[in-house]
């Protein structure tokens, strides 16, 4: 009878298995039909369209007061404290390792917070990604979790840790945090079934002899073998934008292998250093210009980028690329040049209309067109997208 009962037991468990696996199997599926019936009213072409040389007279003037938005201000690096007694770092070693970390399948839409609970779960924590969602993306068709948001988790929900992110990262950088005992996040560029996307992986170890870096992919599966050379290619389609998690004991740890890149300001100059090298080394690649446009920004350089940008778009940047990145907008709305910013988003939206930054940044350039009830209307999108986005919250204040 107790063994009976054991296998009717086991049974129902197979069975209730397989069908919360079909479920999740149509819930993707699901997702995918979603897209390709939106793709349908969207912009044929595979990049973004190229910048329009506006006439003298249709030049708008720039706005008075810059839209500075919270997740453009970019979160400050360790802190630069001075460190009066030299740390032991560990050189890199030819191979290094990092076990602890407990791989995790992301959901729809859900790659960063997927890569976030792999993070944390090296240190101890107890999560999943669906407690990381509930914060930075309370809605499961918002496309894309900033690395500002995976920071802001870490500091407000896992409060025993620390985290930060800088850009204009490299192979070496990498290295000397995996041979130090810190995973590091990184953003790239992905293929997929429908082409270009972007994505976070978590590089937990490295292989000189082979070549590779080992890293949780919460798309691709546990330990993956990536080269070197794919890595960096992908990488620089994202600044070579890196994000870290460590416990506040070893920020001084932090700020030794960062050396001047732990300011944000020096890390800033550096990275656009590296890009002003890689479009000179790299005349025709979209990637280095676009580089170029996010780092001048950062310093107010608006005019500078919105050239880089103009130029990055010129040869071709994939149609998906403003789902994640959002330096345009800035660079164009800071000169005046709002129609830009509207026809960007325009394309963009009808491509998915899941991303609150978009309608954000729509909303100003709709704004400083005179046309109000667009703006409002914008806003409240966003704030549809993404209830949490105090961006559109405060825009829609300040506008009413």
């Amino acid at each position: 009878m107790k063994k009976t009962f054991l296998l009717i037991i086991l049974s129902l468990m197979i069975v209730g298995g397989v069908a919360v696996w079909k479920w999740d199997s149509i819930r993707w599926q699901m997702e995918r039909l979603r897209g390709a019936i939106l793709d349908l009213n969207a912009p044929t072409s595979n990049t973004l369209p190229t910048a329009v040389a506006a006439s003298p007279e249709a030049n708008q003037v720039a706005p008075q007061s810059t839209v500075q938005s919270s997740f453009e201000a970019t979160a400050p690096a360790a802190s630069p404290t001075r460190i009066s007694t030299p740390l032991p770092l560990i050189t890199p070693p030819k191979y290094v390792e990092l076990k602890g970390v407990k791989w995790e399948k992301q959901d729809i839409n859900n790659c960063g917070a997927a890569t976030l609970a792999m993070y944390l779960s090296f240190y101890g924590w107890k999560g999943t990604q669906k407690d990381v969602a509930d914060v930075v993306k309370p809605i499961q068709r918002d496309k894309n979790v900033r690395w500002d948001e995976l920071v802001y988790y870490v500091k407000t929900n896992a409060g025993w840790l620390d985290a930060m992110f800088g850009v204009g990262g490299d192979e070496a950088l990498l290295k000397r945090f995996v041979a130090n005992g810190f995973p590091v996040v990184i953003e790239t560029g992905y293929e997929v079934v429908e082409g270009w996307v972007g994505h976070y992986l978590l590089i937990s170890g490295y292989d000189d002899a082979q070549n590779i870096f080992i890293v949780q992919d919460a798309t691709g599966g546990a330990d993956r073998r990536v080269s070197y050379k794919e890595i960096e290619q992908g990488w620089q389609q994202f600044n070579y934008l890196y994000v870290l998690v460590y416990p506040p004991a070893k920020q001084n740890v932090i700020v030794a292998v960062l050396g001047e890149d732990a300011d944000e300001a020096a890390n800033r100059k550096n990275a656009l250093s590296v890009a002003e090298r890689e479009t000179k080394a790299q005349p025709d690649n979209a990637f280095a210009w676009f580089n170029l446009g996010s780092n001048l920004n950062y310093f107010d350089r608006y005019a500078e980028a919105a050239k880089a940008f103009d130029k990055a778009r010129e040869i071709g940047l994939p149609k998906r690329m403003l789902f994640y990145q959002f330096g345009p907008y800035r660079a164009y709305f800071n000169v005046g040049r709002y129609k830009d910013v509207v026809d960007l988003t325009t394309f963009t939206i009808d491509y998915r209309p899941d991303v609150e930054e978009t309608y954000f940044w729509r909303g100003w350039a709709q704004y400083q067109l005179g046309k109000k009830s667009l703006a409002i209307a914008d806003f409240k999108s966003a704030l549809e997208v993404n209830p949490t986005f105090n961006d559109a919250k405060v825009a829609l204040e300040t506008v009413r």
